[in-house]
Formats: structure tokens, sequence, C-alpha cells
């Protein structure tokens, strides 16, 4: 007799961790998006961002740096949690999204650098990036719009410097506090 009641309260636990583990930490209609804004009970949601291809400006840049630099600020977008979805160009889903901003980036200056060179002297071979940076609504108005450079000067391939400048775009973005209407708390434009 024991034994069957010991069996039966096994059962319902391991029914309850079930059930437990089955229910979701959100209901199916919420998003993780919803912060509480200045205590007056309202809901602001997290924006959408469109990340356009990298645009080489007036610079004879390598088109695998191009590619190098959008994939790695998809990567760091997404990592910064800053959005709620991070899209690429031409995602068709993308139109469907409301509070949709859309971030574009141009090469201003490109310092080839060279791996030997930073093996050897570790004082010269520097790898530089440096672009303009522009998040703007749907609309086309400038949102937060920065100079922003990255770089590799010791150890690393040349195209390090692409997920340096990307982790610094995104760290930009992060620090501007962007509102839930996509206005920066404070005029953001300069270089970072």
């Amino acid at each position: 007799m024991k034994t069957s009641k010991c069996n039966l309260s096994i059962a319902y636990l391991i029914a309850l961790v079930a059930v437990i583990l089955a229910l979701p930490g959100q209901l199916p209609g919420q998003t993780g998006a919803a912060n509480s804004s200045g205590g007056n009970g309202t809901s602001a949601t997290r924006r959408s961002v469109q990340v356009d291809q990298v645009a080489p400006g007036n610079l004879d840049l390598a088109y695998s740096f191009q590619i190098a630099i959008y994939e790695n600020l998809l990567d760091e977008l997404k990592k910064t949690k800053q959005f709620q979805q991070v899209f690429r160009d031409g995602d068709l889903k993308a139109s469907e999204v409301p509070n949709l901003l859309v971030l574009k980036t141009t090469v201003e200056k490109y310092t080839p650098g060279s791996e030997t060179q930073r093996a050897v002297t570790t004082v010269s071979g520097a790898t530089k990036l440096t672009v303009r940076s522009q998040l703007l609504t749907r609309e086309g108005k400038v949102v937060l719009e920065r100079t922003v450079n990255g770089d590799v000067r010791f150890f690393g391939s040349n195209l390090r410097a692409t997920h340096n400048l990307a982790r610094n775009i995104a760290k930009t973005i992060k620090q501007s506090n962007l509102s839930a209407s996509g206005r920066p708390t404070a005029i953001l434009t300069g270089q970072l």
C-alpha cells in the first residue's frame, strides 16, 4: 500500500514538473520588448531594424570587406538585443513590420594593413576603417548619425577590422538610448 502511494506521489510530481516546463515564460502574444516607460503605466515596444548593404563610398574597397562588415553588423546587432528583429536588406517581411528603422553604412576611409608587418613590428601594418552610420525611419528621417572606426592593430587578419567596426557600430546604437518612437534621448551626431 505504501508503495502505491509513493508511486502516485512521484507520478504527480513528474506531471507537475512536466506542466511547469511546458508552459512558456511569456504568453504567445507577448514579446520581450515591452518595457515600462517612466512609471506612468504605459509600455513601449522595441523597434526592428533592417540593415542595408554596405556602400563603399568613393573608395575601391574589396567586396569581401563590404560583405564582412555587413555580416558582422547583423551578428552584432542581434547580440545587443536592442531590436525586436534584425532584417537583411531586401527581406520582404520587413515591409510588414511597424516601427522599422533602416541602418545605412557608408565607408569613408580605408587603410589596408599588413598582417605580416603587424606580426613582426606591432607598430605598423594596422588595418583601419572609418564609416558613416545612419539609422533612419522608414520615411527617411535621420534618427542617429555617427562616424565610427574599426581597426586591427596587432594580431589578427585584416578582416578582423570589420568585426571590430561592427561591434563599435552596435555599441554606439545601444548607447544611444533610442526611445520606442525611434528618437534618441539626445542629439547623437559625431564621432566614436
